[in-house]
């Protein structure tokens, strides 16, 4: 039997590709698979099931169950706790409220990479404490086993903005501006929403091992995600906390959203090792799914949503240079260069191959 060849032998780069397995199906690797699946399924439900306690607990619960989460980085620690008395701190919580509201928000956005749809609970443990997450989509079952809040945005860009600013007003967010995910080790596009919502930025490397099974799918069922990433003998995440974004690399500096939204996206591809692309999740589901990847979740709310075309695009890549990024920030972040305009992003999806130079 032939052997597969390996990636670097490949005739074009891959950037998407589906399917559930990791390896490739040999005859012993299938009956291995078969054997194994009745007891990851359980496995998987154990796992799901730590969400129900503090985050605190479901981290040493996982690590039981054989999850291996991998931190590094600081770790932005929770609001104190003070020996106030209950009515003052809530009249100073109000105070300090409606002074942070004349700001540009009032919690930390932790604007993170994908990888799969538990990035956000990953991102909880790690903290120790439960996050709000938004999300572009996500079926119903995942949303309500979801241990965490979760809120799904419309792709109307400025009801999206007022939900997203009535969320940082009452507290930390968690948002993955590429969309969709991406399984191989490039980022795409930011969206530069979050930029213009909030000048508290905090950028979170999200990256995750799997040996068996795939936790993301374009054509499968979605509900199905979390299973089969759990289901898993020995998943890894890493969650890698980068430094909150100088202001100067804000748009409280003069930046642009999109100056903000790329600068963000080359530091987080520069911790992973990962290349920055154009593609977008319209790319990704027209090449493995036929369609642009959009889900209706409250069929009432779609006839008042815009589609997602009446966004803006965001310029290219390479439109914003590594100068823009000051030597305070070069000495503690790893930055990744930015596409050159010869560059050429190649994408594998079956037999059909799209090329796209910058």
């Amino acid at each position: 039997m032939p052997k597969p060849l390996s990636r670097e032998k490949f005739a074009k780069t891959i950037v998407f590709h589906d399917g559930r397995l990791v390896q490739r199906p040999t005859p012993f690797l299938a009956l291995v698979i078969l054997l194994w699946m009745p007891v990851g399924f359980f496995l998987a439900v154990l796992r799901i099931a730590a969400g129900v306690f503090p985050m605190h607990w479901a981290r040493t619960l996982v690590t039981i169950l054989g999850v291996r989460l991998v931190i590094k980085g600081r770790v932005p620690p929770a609001a104190a706790a003070s020996s106030k008395p209950r009515a003052v701190l809530q009249a100073e919580e109000k105070n300090a409220r409606m002074i942070k509201q004349q700001q540009r928000g009032s919690g930390v956005l932790f604007v993170c990479s994908h990888r799969s749809l538990l990035d956000p609970i990953f991102l909880s443990v790690a903290l120790g404490r439960r996050t709000t997450a938004v999300t572009y989509s996500i079926s119903r079952f995942s949303k309500l086993i979801a241990p965490i809040k979760t809120v799904a945005l419309t792709r109307n860009r400025e009801q999206d903005a007022s939900n997203i600013r009535k969320l940082l007003a009452e507290g930390d967010l968690a948002i993955c501006p590429e969309g969709t995910t991406c399984r191989e080790p490039f980022l795409l596009r930011f969206s530069s929403l979050f930029a213009e919502l909030t000048d508290q930025i905090t950028p979170v490397a999200m990256n995750c091992r799997m040996s068996m099974f795939h936790g993301t799918t374009a054509t499968g069922w979605k509900c199905m995600d979390p299973f089969f990433f759990f289901m898993n003998p020995r998943p890894v995440y890493e969650v890698t906390f980068l430094p909150q974004l100088p202001l100067h690399l804000t748009c409280a500096a003069g930046k642009s959203p999109h100056e903000v939204a790329n600068c963000t996206q080359q530091l987080l591809a520069g911790t992973l090792g990962f290349e920055c692309t154009n593609f977008t999740r319209k790319d990704k589901y027209r090449m493995l799914a036929g369609h642009d990847g959009s889900v209706v979740t409250v069929p009432a709310a779609a006839t008042h949503a815009k589609p997602a075309s009446t966004a803006p695009a965001a310029p290219a890549v390479h439109s914003i240079t590594l100068a823009q990024c000051d030597q305070t920030c070069r000495s503690s972040l790893v930055v990744a260069a930015s596409c050159s305009s010869s560059q050429k992003c190649m994408v594998l999806a079956g037999a059909q191959v799209q090329q796209d130079i910058a």
